[in-house]
């Protein structure tokens, strides 16, 4: 059974940091990219960040580039999520996605894989 599982959310004031984990089991994903997406309140998902397969290219959306930092180790089946100066608006339940396709992936349109998501909430 395929499964990505997040991990590393929580309650955080602004101006701090996080790591947040993904675990990929059930397949090999060397091949896929990996990516991150958040969902806030009342809000549609939204794509934050990529890394390609081979882990040399990342892709960042605006609003995160420069505090957000994607990575992967293809050993251990793992991505991470490094997010520096929470802000509030930064607020969201955070899912970890996979597809072989990294134009799919940064649309996160019929992506084939998707975690469960971990929360994260900063306070002011």
């Amino acid at each position: 059974q395929v499964q990505l599982v997040e991990s590393g959310g929580g309650l955080v004031q602004a101006g701090d940091s996080l790591r947040l984990s993904c675990a990929a089991s059930g397949r090999t994903f060397s091949n896929y990219a990996m990516g991150w997406f958040r969902q806030a309140p009342g809000k549609e998902r939204e794509f934050v960040a990529a890394i390609s397969g081979s882990g040399i290219s990342t892709w960042y959306a605006d609003s995160v580039k420069g505090r957000f930092r994607i990575s992967r180790d293809k050993a251990k089946n793992m991505v991470y999520l490094q997010i520096n100066s929470l802000r509030p608006e930064d607020t969201a339940v955070y899912y970890c996605a996979a597809d072989q396709s990294i134009s799919r992936l940064r649309i996160g349109i019929k992506v084939d894989y998707w975690g469960q998501g971990t929360q994260v909430t900063v306070s002011s």
